[in-house]
């Protein structure tokens, strides 16, 4: 089955290091991203953020459960990588921060998913999915920020 993949980008009227802020702060992720419901850090790093944790996120159809590994870029990029879950075959991801100014920064989400064995449900599943999963994320961030987070 061909991996599922995606991204969204949105110019975010914020400094790089307020989205930086934001998006490096996997635990506060499920409080501003709709499909994220539940982050649980198992482990930290050297600096006190997320390294391990378990996630659970609503794929519309089904919740996905993953053990994701975090590693971070400051204050570009923020990648994990899923090390073991039930749901899906692979899960990578990233968000990446590019200044365009001072109060001015494109904001970048990309996802790649291997479902698996449900490969026979993979196009029409993608279907479902990819506004909720992958379209709204950078424009999350945008309203997260606006809203004080």
């Amino acid at each position: 089955m061909p991996v599922l993949t995606g991204s969204s980008s949105a110019e975010v009227e914020f400094a790089i290091e307020r989205c930086w802020a934001l998006v490096a702060d996997i635990e506060r992720a499920p409080q501003w991203q709709r499909t994220l419901q539940q982050v649980e850090v198992l482990e930290r790093d050297d600096q006190g953020r997320a390294l391990i944790c378990d996630t659970v996120s609503d794929a519309k159809l089904t919740k996905v459960r993953s053990r994701v590994r975090v590693s971070y870029e400051p204050p570009r990029r923020v990648r994990w990588t899923q090390v073991s879950g039930d749901d899906l075959d692979s899960m990578d991801g990233s968000w990446e921060l590019e200044p365009l100014g001072a109060e001015l920064t494109r904001a970048t989400y990309e996802l790649a998913v291997d479902p698996g064995p449900i490969g026979f449900l993979a196009r029409p599943l993608e279907r479902a999915i990819r506004p909720l999963v992958i379209g709204q994320q950078a424009g999350e961030l945008a309203q997260a920020l606006a809203a004080g987070n």
